[in-house]
């Protein structure tokens, strides 16, 4: 399980930390100040401190703090390892709300002290369930600086592995009383394998608003959206264009590039990323924020094509002022005069100098505007290297914002695209639209036949193959379920759920066959995915609310509540709700079937006239109580005839143990195994599997598998784990667990007691 934390410093082979063209290249660039050129070098040299963020997104944050603060981190206060006082982690000071931290502590010492063993497995699990995220300083800046709020229309251009995605995510659940915010996320990665870590980063998040898709980002296609019965096109009102990049600021982590840097990196990818760019300021509304990150040194990666960028957008584009943004964050201004070089060390100031043989390697655009009173325009200084860009009105080359259907599609090979300039923007003009007009009349009549059926029927299906070819895994159609499907009325009468339930929200991931899982996404998700079926390919969406139980139907439902849904769901659900006080929630975490006789008396009274089957268990804190839980918790479970249990994932349950108080440590080394009852009662409990929960926990461990290869935030590297294999495996155990059912049943009809703990 300690697979998300491998970074935890330390354990790396011997790599001499020398590049003499690096330093040759960067010292005449002059993007050190001078006479701390020593310094940065050695702190090139040094490891990178491991840093970890408190995920905002939940009313858990503030516990999961008070925690760290007042459990693990007084625990450490004066520990010594080997003589050595350890170091404590400390908060960065410009994340807001102490939400993240950093700390030295390698795995070498973490496995020296029981105490540092504990604060590691809390740090571990508490990542696997999605309250801590295992993420670099740097990479918790572009989130932030986009300024997000809930309403939000989101791309995040490059996601993979998802540690920023899920910043968004977070943002746009601020308000946790709001079941769906009517921003969303969509999270786009061009590597079809990494897209699988990308869901599985955002599934720990349990969020409506967030759809993971597979596409070029150079290229990714114009979406469209129904507007009070009108198409128009989606343009977002924030950017994360997060690039692949050549890494070389992240040679504290990735020590390789020590003895791999050469120019070349930059040069091959600097075309590259301006298309991407591009491609993201063309999809940008008007008034819009889109971030541009690297994790590069190069002014080839960054300064050059922001300025490029600016210079071609004519004045449509600003560079913000971001400095008074993140106070006590330290950062260096852009630069604005730079040279360009080869791998072999050959230098050129301009690109009059470049010989004809060269031109192929080295392009126009990666040299700075010798233009005084253009450059000043710019304000280079202002990225640092995060620019933040504001569109004040649309592209040049797109002087009127796009009208769906102007253009008549071209066929290229597999896929349907759009023409395209050279640079990879899309080319409108009147005139073009004029004369085409009539053509995408026609066009747009055959378009929408097929597009319409299949909205009807509500099927967001992959594009068929002979629109867009599909490579990895094929992905199951999204079929939303039917305003009159009588699957749902069952389900809407045993839960009562409110009139204002959006139904229409509700989906499957099958078109035939029996309906085994219900997922949910957000009224403007679903709106993207019904009209954009033929040109997007989406990986994943949706959040699970509800599972079949095979025997459920004799209870009056036969679809259980799902743990994951659940803070979704809770807001509409008026029945089978059960107030529970700690002591209960106690006993449900930490017993793996406990009679009802365990329970305190209000508790037996408000079961004793409810029918079997799904329930939620629902703790409020009591403020009068300081001590105890100060934030409300809200579980699955299931009630039997004598017994009553509580459906919740391994992590899920440790988590909510934690925040009560409740030891859950248990110690690997042999002198230590003599833990209290209540422990092995913990652990008992925790390793048997719910139904359903098996599933979770298996894919979890084979896409950690993914996860330790790529490592947190290696931008663009190759994925050898077979993430097809992932999925398919996921999809075998996904049908497995309608053979949990069985345990679920036999556990409600209590006709065999002899199993119950207790």
């Amino acid at each position: 399980g300690g697979g998300a934390f491998q970074g935890w410093a330390g354990g790396y082979p011997e790599i001499v930390k020398e590049n003499e063209l690096f330093e040759r290249y960067y010292r005449e660039l002059g993007i050190v100040p001078a006479g701390e050129w020593d310094a940065f070098m050695a702190a090139l040299r040094e490891p990178l401190p491991a840093t970890l963020r408190i995920t905002g997104y939940r009313s858990h944050a503030k516990g999961i703090l008070h925690c760290l603060k007042e459990k693990y981190f007084k625990e450490l206060q004066d520990l010594e390892v080997d003589g050595q006082k350890v170091e404590m982690p400390q908060s960065l000071s410009w994340y807001p709300e102490e939400l993240a931290w950093h700390t030295n502590l390698s795995r070498k010492i973490l496995r020296k002290s029981p105490l540092l063993e504990k604060f590691h497995q809390f740090l571990v699990s508490e990542t696997e369930c999605g309250n801590i995220s295992r993420q670099e300083a740097v990479s918790m800046i572009p989130p932030l600086l986009l300024n997000v709020n809930p309403h939000h229309k989101i791309l995040d251009m490059c996601a993979a592995p998802g540690s920023k995605t899920a910043q968004l995510i977070e943002m746009l659940h601020a308000d946790m009383n709001v079941p769906f915010p009517k921003g969303f996320v969509i999270a786009n990665d061009v590597d079809n394998k990494r897209c699988y870590l990308l869901v599985h980063q955002a599934k720990r998040l349990n969020s409506p608003c967030i759809m993971v898709v597979n596409h070029d980002a150079s290229s990714i296609p114009n979406l469209q959206i129904d507007v009070d019965g009108r198409k128009e096109i989606l343009f977002y009102d924030r950017i994360l264009c997060d690039v692949p990049c050549s890494g070389d600021g992240t040679m504290r982590k990735n020590i390789d590039v020590w003895k791999k840097w050469t120019t070349q990196n930059s040069l091959q990818l600097h075309g590259l990323q301006l298309r991407i760019a591009t491609r993201g300021v063309e999809q940008l509304a008007e008034g819009g924020r889109m971030v541009y990150s690297t994790c590069s040194l190069n002014p080839i990666e960054n300064e050059a094509v922001i300025a490029s960028l600016l210079e071609k957008s004519q004045g449509a584009l600003e560079l913000a002022d971001v400095s008074s943004e993140l106070p006590g964050l330290k950062r260096m201004p852009g630069i604005t005069k730079w040279k360009v070089m080869l791998k072999d060390g050959q230098w050129f100031e301009e690109w009059k100098d470049v010989p004809s043989n060269r031109q192929t390697q080295i392009r126009p655009t990666m040299f700075p505007v010798k233009d005084e009173e253009k450059l000043k325009a710019m304000n280079l200084e202002r990225g640092f290297f995060v620019a933040v860009l504001i569109k004040k009105s649309p592209m040049p080359w797109n002087k009127r914002q796009p009208k769906v259907h102007q253009k008549l599609p071209q066929r290229t090979g597999d896929a349907e695209v759009t023409a395209n300039s050279d640079n990879g923007s899309e080319c409108v003009t009147e005139e073009q639209t004029l004369v085409e007009n009539e053509e995408s009349k026609k066009m747009q009549e055959l378009q929408n036949s097929d597009t319409e059926q299949s909205k009807k029927e509500g099927v967001c299906g992959p594009p068929p193959s002979k629109k867009m070819k599909l490579f990895g895994f094929k992905e199951d159609p999204f079929v939303f379920l039917p305003e009159d499907d009588p699957l749902f009325l069952p389900i809407q009468k045993f839960y009562a759920l409110d009139p204002s339930f959006p139904k229409m929200n509700l989906l499957t991931r099958t078109q035939e066959g029996k309906k085994r899982q219900l997922y949910m996404v957000s009224k403007e998700l679903r709106n993207v995915l019904l009209n954009n079926s033929e040109k997007m390919k989406v990986i994943n969406t949706g959040i699970k609310v509800w599972s079949r139980n095979s025997d459920g139907e004799q209870f009056g439902c036969a679809f259980r509540l799902a743990q994951e849904g659940i803070y979704t769901l809770y807001p509409f659900i008026h029945a089978r709700i059960i107030n529970v006080c700690i002591e209960d929630v106690k006993i449900l975490l930490t017993q793996e079937n406990p009679f009802l006789s365990k329970f305190s008396s209000e508790t037996q009274k408000k079961v004793k006239d409810m029918a079997m089957g799904s329930i939620v268990l629902k703790y409020d804190p009591d403020p009068e109580k300081p001590d105890d839980l100060q934030c409300p918790i809200v579980l699955c479970g299931w009630q039997g005839k004598t017994s009553l249990r509580a459906f919740v994932p391994k992590n899920e349950r440790l988590h909510y143990l934690r925040m009560m108080g409740v030891e859950v440590f248990k110690a690997k080394r042999k002198e230590e195994e003599s833990e209290s009852k209540t422990e092995e009662e913990v652990q008992r409990s925790l390793a048997q599997t719910e139904e359903g929960m098996d599933v979770e926990d298996k894919e979890h461990d084979l896409v950690t598998k993914m996860e330790a290869e790529i490592g947190e935030e290696s931008s663009h590297s190759p994925v050898e784990s077979s993430a097809m294999e992932v999925e398919n495996k996921m999809e075998d155990l996904d049908q497995s667990s309608d053979n949990a059912n069985s345990h679920v049943n036999q556990e409600s009809k209590d006709t065999d007691t002899s199993n119950v703990k207790g």
